[in-house]
């Protein structure tokens, strides 16, 4: 089996355990530093954010 082809199949395949599950970043598939309510990590959130891309993302001001 080919790389790219087992890759795939790995990639599809659910977790035989729920907690296996990582939730990733849809735009760069990161693991880490997740933001569920937008599904982005927050390096691409920033960048959408600062893009305008985000609709009701503000800067924040206090």
């Amino acid at each position: 089996m080919s790389t790219t082809a087992k890759f795939v199949k790995d990639t599809q395949q659910k977790p035989k355990y729920s907690t296996r599950k990582k939730n990733r970043c849809q735009m760069c598939g990161r693991p880490r530093a997740y933001m569920r309510h937008f599904g982005l990590c927050r390096l691409c959130f920033r960048k959408l954010a600062h893009k305008g891309e985000l609709p009701g993302v503000t800067k924040a001001s206090w």
